[in-house]
């Protein structure tokens, strides 16, 4: 369970409790909850206090703990009580009781008929996560019916947003019109509940109430990925239904994911725009730009020469053109490349490490004294592809390197390749950082020397050294005296001699 969960699952059980010890909502008692995972676990709390504390809690009057009373009859009595909490009653409406049910569902119903957007826009991320229990289909249905009527539910857009409450909308959301929406639907597509906007989405898509480029314009200012799928395929699907719409594919190009860019790149093809694809060659996702490639291809050009000129050409060397070009390039296109590593920008010099392991080109002398970088991302880069040689290395130049001494950066990276070497160096290097001052240095070495351990094999060590002992000796505080035995047993390695004193 995750930190927002557990949190909004707490602030369920606090209600609760402070109900069962006689407490009231409102100001100066008891925080009403207000999400819908804290709505369930208010009725888990309340229904297990009651069984903690049979025959009863203070509280057992309210209306909310009798809703959630162990005892069918109590809550099906409770449901006849004039408005009854609305949350409480979509709950019961999957009640494991028929009689309880079918009571909650005629007063869920009757209270969608008498009032149906407030109704609609506070209980619909609740009703959601309730669909998947046995009996949750049929408020789901119920709600999915009402909101794709072919007339759409005015939304009470005079009626103030409480903070908290599931119907105020997200806040990027918010800002993609500039206008208050003017249905529930529009409400519920704007909501920071993600598997509500993702609900109300696809309810709109089936109703088709918008044209293209309504569709790709949500496709690309959508901030969350799966809704910006659902609306960037629709808007693929209406454009090869109905032909090539130019502001739509625009809308595309310019979306905020790699996904619903790489269906506007694709989507140029039918418009008779492929020459555009060559922009996109060095775009930030890796989707982007294999597709912008094959486009490129498919209209005779050659992706290759495109990408070697954006890295030639200073004015237009960025990253993202230099991972790009690694993706087409071949190992005689190393030294173009390597010609980067001493450029001024930091992002281009990591690339450009990065392009030279894709390229399975690793040159030692030149990747070396980047273990040094002033820059913690191209050393990290520089590590990742050292490790892959890190016997050719020398140990001591490497163990200088995580001296207290050295910048984080580059003691990590100098660790990373010490390890990947691996035998007495690796363990040493562990050993020699599990007292550091460094807390993620700390952390890492020490894993790295638990994982030594395994019943079904011996560590990779080498058998009956010396300072493979005295090394182990320093670390017995991560192991148990029987694995330390075992592991020196394997090592054909003596046990530490007691010590007379103790």
């Amino acid at each position: 369970m995750g930190v927002g969960a557990r949190r909004r699952t707490d602030e369920g059980r606090a209600a609760a409790a402070g109900l069962l010890r006689g407490g009231r909502f409102g100001i100066g008692g008891v925080a009403r909850p207000v999400l819908p995972d804290s709505w369930i676990s208010f009725d888990a709390e309340i229904r297990r206090g009651h069984c903690a504390w049979f025959p009863g809690p203070r509280g057992a009057d309210r209306i909310e703990v009798r809703l959630c009373h162990p005892d069918g009859r109590v809550r099906e009595a409770a449901l006849r009580t004039p408005k009854p909490p609305l949350p409480l009653v979509a709950i019961r409406c999957t009640d494991w009781v028929p009689a309880v049910r079918e009571r909650a569902r005629r007063v869920l119903a009757d209270a969608l008929a008498r009032d149906p957007a407030p109704t609609l826009i506070d209980l619909t991320p609740l009703v959601l996560r309730l669909s998947r229990r046995e009996q949750g289909r049929w408020a789901h249905e119920l709600f999915e019916t009402v909101l794709g009527a072919e007339d759409p539910v005015p939304s009470p857009w005079w009626r103030p947003a409480r903070a908290g409450q599931w119907w105020r909308p997200a806040r990027d959301a918010r800002t993609m019109t500039g206008e208050q929406p003017d249905t529930v639907l529009g409400w519920l597509r704007r909501s920071g509940d993600l598997p509500t906007r993702r609900f109300a989405t696809r309810i709109t898509l089936g109703a088709g109430l918008f044209g293209v480029r309504e569709l790709a314009r949500r496709a690309g200012e959508e901030q969350d990925p799966a809704t910006a799928r659902v609306w960037a395929d629709a808007a693929l699907a209406a454009l090869a239904a109905d032909g090539p719409d130019d502001e739509a594919i625009d809308a595309l190009l310019r979306g905020h994911h790699p996904m619903v860019r790489s269906g506007g790149v694709t989507a140029l093809r039918g418009a008779g725009r492929s020459g555009e694809a060559a922009g996109f060659l060095a775009d930030r996702s890796g989707l982007v730009r294999a597709c912008a490639r094959r486009l490129v291809g498919q209209d005779g050009g050659d992706p290759y020469a495109h990408c070697r000129a954006l890295i030639e050409d200073p004015a237009r060397v960025t990253p993202y053109a230099v991972t790009g070009f690694a993706e087409c390039a071949r190992r005689a296109d190393a030294p173009l490349l390597r010609r980067l590593l001493d450029h001024p920008a930091e992002a281009v010099r990591a690339a450009a490490i990065a392009g030279l392991r894709a390229l399975d080109t690793t040159d030692v002398d030149l990747l070396r004294p980047l273990l040094d970088d002033p820059s913690a991302t191209v050393a990290r880069e520089a590590s990742l592809s050292l490790a892959e040689v890190a016997d050719r290395l020398p140990a001591e130049w490497l163990l200088e390197r995580i001296a207290p001494g050295r910048p984080a950066h580059t003691r990590r990276a100098a660790y990373r390749v010490l390890y990947a070497r691996g035998g007495v160096i690796g363990l040493r290097a562990c050993v020699e950082l599990l007292t550091d001052a460094d807390p993620a240095l700390r952390r890492i070495s020490a894993q790295r020397v638990q994982s030594l351990w395994s019943p079904d094999r011996p560590p990779a060590l080498p058998v009956r050294d010396p300072e493979v002992g005295l090394l182990l000796d320093r670390c017995t505080g991560l192991f148990s005296e029987y694995v330390m035995g075992r592991m020196r047993s394997q090592l054909a390695i003596p046990c530490a001699p007691c010590d007379p004193a103790g």
